[in-house]
């Protein structure tokens, strides 16, 4: 599979299953257009008018020598490796830990209910966090590095449980040879310096939750007063990116249909100093006034365009910064498994109520129908695990046949059941948006090479 386009005067094309990316000049472009469905004859007769001939005879040449060598119009050899994947035993590597089902913001948008999760108010205890520690220890199996992310609602607010659980998990490195990363997201409200400190020394990456510009972060992201949270967590935020040297943290935003301009709070926030940046997509129902719809997407496309573009100028004048879904491995990546398969929800990564239930991620926590045990007594919905473990690029019929499947890994299940009551599905608005990220990601790669 092949997947061409242009993209602020660059002519792309993506070689799907090798991985290849070429820049290509336009007559190039308009001879692999008609490759695999033209006769090389049929090709010169329907270039001639516009391209030397001889020209056009090189430029097949070109990709004639291009597909033997394997980095154009290569066969799909995944699919086959589909069966060892989902045959691998089964280890979890990852917990997400809902510290406080609690949250001293209101966000509009918010999933959790304000923390609840459709459920109670509470916060974790020191003995579930412990029992959650030990059962992914127990069910790692022989795999080392193990993260663990304090979440919420809002973790700060339980801070004191989350200094404890990482002592402890700190002591149970040495004790069974294992290595935790620990991370927190966080919505800065109760930030200081401790908590600085601490997270400085102990925490591989943080998280920090803020929209964009002043008006659009405190319309989506207030007190439950009413009052914005923008002026209380600025400062904050970016004495604490400065304080970790402008790494191992991102500032991350959610942008609606009431900032269909998102680029300008990406912008803002590279302004503000920050140079680790996400603002995602709101995943929202149609019925939600601030939901993202079909009909956004054209100005979307040239949200992402304007942003990819905005972001070359500005590295060539040394004001670079990262966008988080600009930014993909073109020789490396992640393993093929990862790139099969996705985040891994259900079978490597779970997350953690604060009464120690188990679900396949944050996102399914209150759905009882995804409810799958518990830190105590372990593992009992084995069929669940089982759906998320064979839920991969292949299983999903609109990941087939599309370019970014091998980027995205077939998408959220989270999103895919929550629009579609199956993780096997897409969500569809989600799926344009990436792969508009990809071509953007791409494009930038291809134009750092000249810089």
């Amino acid at each position: 599979m092949v997947h061409q386009y242009k993209n602020n005067g660059y002519n792309i094309v993506l070689d799907v299953n090798s991985g290849a990316i070429h820049i290509v000049d336009d007559l190039t472009y308009d001879v692999i257009a008609l490759w695999e469905e033209t006769s090389r004859e049929e090709i010169i007769q329907r270039l001639n008018k516009t391209y030397d001939e001889a020209e056009i005879k090189e430029a097949i040449e070109e990709i004639e020598e291009l597909q033997k060598n394997g980095d154009l119009f290569t066969p799909d050899d995944y699919e086959e490796y589909i069966g060892d994947v989902t045959k691998r035993p089964t280890v979890v590597k990852a917990l997400c830990l809902h510290i406080a089902h609690d949250c001293n913001l209101a966000c509009r948008y918010c999933f959790a209910e304000e923390g609840e999760y459709h459920g109670r108010r509470a916060l974790m205890s020191y003995e579930v966090g412990k029992a959650a520690l030990d059962f992914l220890i127990a069910n790692s199996g022989n795999r080392r590095n193990l993260e663990v992310d304090f979440f919420g609602g809002e973790p700060t607010l339980n801070f004191q449980v989350v200094k404890d659980l990482v002592a402890y998990g700190r002591e149970q490195e040495k004790i069974h040879n294992k290595n935790f990363r620990f991370t927190l997201t966080t919505n800065g409200v109760l930030l200081n310096d401790d908590i600085m400190e601490f997270a400085n020394k102990e925490m591989d990456n943080v998280v920090l939750s803020i929209d964009g510009r002043k008006e659009v972060n405190d319309y989506m992201r207030p007190f439950r007063g009413g009052q914005g949270s923008y002026d209380v967590i600025v400062p904050k935020f970016q004495k604490f990116a400065d304080s970790r040297n402008q790494e191992r943290y991102y500032v991350r935003g959610t942008y609606t249909h009431h900032n269909l301009d998102f680029s300008k709070d990406v912008l803002h926030l590279a302004d503000l100093g920050f140079k680790q940046i996400s603002v995602e997509p709101v995943v929202a129902q149609e019925t939600d006034d601030y939901a993202i719809r079909e009909e956004d997407l054209p100005q979307l496309f040239a949200e992402y365009d304007a942003l990819a573009k905005e972001m070359v100028k500005r590295k060539k004048e040394g004001k670079a910064f990262n966008f988080f879904h600009f930014m993909i491995d073109l020789e490396g990546g992640p393993c093929v498994a990862k790139r099969l398969s996705g985040c891994g929800s259900g079978t490597e990564y779970l997350a953690v109520t604060p009464w120690g239930d188990l679900y396949p991620c944050h996102q399914f926590v209150g759905n009882e129908d995804f409810l799958m045990g518990n830190v105590f007594e372990g593992l009992k919905r084995t069929d669940i695990r089982d759906s998320f473990k064979s839920c991969n690029v292949y299983s999903k019929e609109k990941c087939r046949e599309c370019f970014a499947r091998f980027y995205c890994s077939g998408g959220c299940a989270a999103n895919s059941y929550n629009f579609h009551g199956d993780i096997h599905n897409t969500y569809d608005i989600g799926c344009a948006l990436q792969k508009k990220r990809v071509e953007c990601a791409i494009m930038i790669k291809a134009a750092e090479a000249e810089i």
